[in-house]
């Protein structure tokens, strides 16, 4: 019985770049490179065509960026993984392209043998992301949390413990669960989130997470 091989298109407004990363492709036997399209408008007709397994994808084009290319791919054809290929490391671009769906995020400066196995294991449901740009990712992650914070204190004059817990409260963490996380007495967990509940002007639990995602 023949192994599947996995179909890969590659989008990039730069042609010539596109076949050279194709021909790469072509060295092994597990892929199979199915064409090329310029722009985030070509790949989503190239992909009804072609059905490919894996699209790489540049993120500056015209027409269509690669940001809401891959969100239009994965709201149409969810099966299809999506690996950001580019010459740019611009955190922005990264967290926009992963929150939309994308499978993973590549330097354009990536070797040939690193592209093969990240095509792969894309396809196996992993995700891809260089060193660098995981560091830019978490980097960017700590900015967000730190800005929830201070919205959190800002708002409700909550304390550092109290913005801790009612960040938990938000994302679904029941009292017991806060606990455990906190090493707290469940009477000093309970004691916290009186607290916020008296802080946020809320009756119940459901009102103070309301009130939370509101200033967020």
């Amino acid at each position: 019985m023949e192994t599947k091989k996995i179909r890969v298109l590659v989008v990039d407004d730069q042609l010539d770049l596109a076949e050279e990363i194709g021909e790469v492709l072509r060295t092994d036997e597990g892929l199979e490179f199915v064409g090329t399209a310029a722009d985030g408008f070509e790949a989503l007709d190239r992909i009804a065509e072609l059905t490919p397994d894996v699209v790489l994808l540049d993120i500056r084009m015209p027409n269509m960026n690669g940001v809401v290319a891959t969100s239009r791919i994965k709201g149409e054809y969810p099966k299809v993984k999506v690996l950001i290929l580019t010459t740019f490391d611009d955190s922005d671009y990264i967290l926009s392209a992963i929150n939309n769906g994308a499978s993973g995020y590549l330097l354009k400066d990536i070797g040939g043998n690193a592209l093969i196995d990240a095509v792969k294991n894309a396809y196996e449901g992993d995700t891809i992301l260089p060193a660098k740009i995981a560091r830019r990712i978490a980097d960017a992650a700590k900015h967000v949390a730190a800005d929830r914070e201070i919205k959190l204190m800002r708002a409700f004059s909550l304390s550092d413990r109290e913005v801790e817990i009612a960040l938990m409260m938000y994302e679904g963490f029941t009292n017991r669960q806060i606990s455990a996380a906190l090493r707290l007495s469940e009477g000093t967990t309970r004691n916290y989130v009186s607290s916020i509940y008296e802080k946020t002007k809320s009756e119940n639990r459901a009102e103070a997470v309301q009130a939370i995602k509101s200033v967020l």
